[in-house]
């Protein structure tokens, strides 16, 4: 992954541009990893596989209590991050 400073991110936002079109580009800030700019298809696909990976949580909990195996809304959610619950609301 090819990185830039913020800095450099600002003055040369064109290349950050082109490259995040080939890969995802890393910003910095004081050394550190801040953000990825990525293509538009590239976030989309990962926004889909995030819901898929939703969609394949609720089934096994569905067919889990179909079962008569019923579990606490905690442990069905909890390999979920708080985006992925939040996104998922969104989706509703």
């Amino acid at each position: 992954m090819h990185s830039f400073t913020a800095s450099e991110a600002k003055i040369q936002f064109g290349e950050v541009i082109s490259k995040a079109l080939r890969e995802p580009v890393c910003i910095t800030k004081n050394g550190r990893p801040k953000v990825v700019v990525m293509s538009y298809e590239d976030f989309n696909a990962i926004e889909k596989l995030k819901l898929n990976n939703l969609k394949i949580v609720l089934a096994n909990s569905i067919a889990q209590a179909e079962n008569g195996q019923l579990h606490d809304i905690d442990d069905v959610f909890s390999d979920l991050t708080t985006d992925e619950l939040n996104q998922a609301e969104g989706q509703g």
